[in-house]
């Protein structure tokens, strides 16, 4: 590393060493972040954190806006009201971004023309990294020295995923900031991913996490953080979250159970194993259900509803199959 470099490390970290512990303890905290395009609001007063040590998933329907977000957190698009800080700055004053903050959000933004070593050699020479940690990245994410020497435009998706995992870790940082990151990969790989997030976050990094595998989310997530129609839905601690459940109700008849439902005026979702979950106590459940004479074979807290049952329940209102179904009434 020339004498450039390393006194340009030296300035980043005097930098971050007077910010890194921000006044409430967040690596990452967002408040009021707002996009509009023309009418048309994206994302509406977003505000959540994330703390030292914690993988925080952030979940949302496809258009919810969960890469808007993640791309005004980062500086990719401007928006329109609120703010974000990463380790107490703005992603843009961050001393030489990449060795504080590694960020994937669309792992096909590769050059095809580049092999996956030359993509990483160029990253580490942006960065001022040593280019003996490109090796040590190669080996981290399990692309082989064929595979290196490939140009990145024959990658599958899984391996330009792990190439783009690659790149983020690169310069070292405390927090990762992930979008879809598991896309592509196979059960090994995702199981690879989930323990080397894992140590991450043990080792004293924070990451957020935008996923579309529920399951792994909630193997994985330390808290959650729901988004829907651009608005936070729900925000908190994994355990906490699924524990207020709301009700599960199962009848004899669900076609009937369901109307029963609409007709008292209480929203509700399709449960993974049958019936249906609602926010509405039990009491009002069954008195909606014996004023239509609906038998039930089920009424009780849906505590320990799994991920995909929360997620249905928080954005009911807010999934495109939803606003078709309100479309056809």
């Amino acid at each position: 590393m020339t004498d450039a470099r390393q006194n340009a490390g030296a300035d980043d970290e005097r930098v971050m060493s007077r910010t890194h512990d921000t006044e409430h303890g967040y690596a990452i905290e967002v408040s009021g972040l707002t996009k509009t395009y023309g009418a048309h609001t994206a994302v509406e007063d977003v505000s959540f954190a994330v703390r030292p040590g914690v993988i925080t998933g952030f979940l949302g329907p496809n258009g919810a806006g969960k890469s808007t977000t993640m791309r005004m957190m980062v500086g990719l698009t401007p928006p329109s009201a609120g703010w974000c800080t990463v380790l107490g700055l703005g992603y843009r004053r961050l001393p030489n971004p990449g060795r504080h903050v590694g960020v994937l959000l669309d792992a096909s933004a590769q050059h095809p023309g580049r092999t996956g070593r030359e993509a990483l050699t160029l990253a580490a020479t942006v960065m001022g990294v040593d280019l003996d940690r490109v090796d040590e990245i190669l080996d981290l994410v399990a692309l082989t020295p064929a595979e290196a020497r490939r140009r990145t435009g024959t990658y599958s998706l899984g391996m330009r995923q792990r190439l783009g995992v690659g790149q983020a870790l690169l310069g070292d940082p405390r927090v990762l900031i992930l979008d879809e990151p598991a896309n592509g990969l196979d059960p090994a790989g995702i199981h690879w991913m989930r323990g080397l997030l894992r140590g991450f976050a043990d080792d004293g990094g924070s990451v957020l996490l935008s996923s579309h595998l529920l399951r792994e989310v909630e193997v994985i997530a330390d808290e959650l953080v729901v988004i829907g129609r651009g608005r936070i839905v729900a925000q908190g601690a994994k355990q906490e979250l699924l524990a207020s459940g709301g009700t599960l109700v199962r009848g004899v008849d669900d076609q009937r159970l369901a109307t029963a439902l609409t007709d008292a005026g209480i929203a509700f979702t399709s449960a993974a194993d049958g019936g249906y979950l609602t926010q509405a106590p039990a009491d009002q459940v069954a008195g909606a259900a014996s004023a239509a004479g609906v038998v039930l074979v089920e009424l009780r807290p849906a505590e320990g509803a799994g991920l995909e049952d929360m997620f249905l329940r928080l954005t009911a209102d807010h999934s495109r199959e939803n606003s078709q179904e309100r479309a056809r009434r």
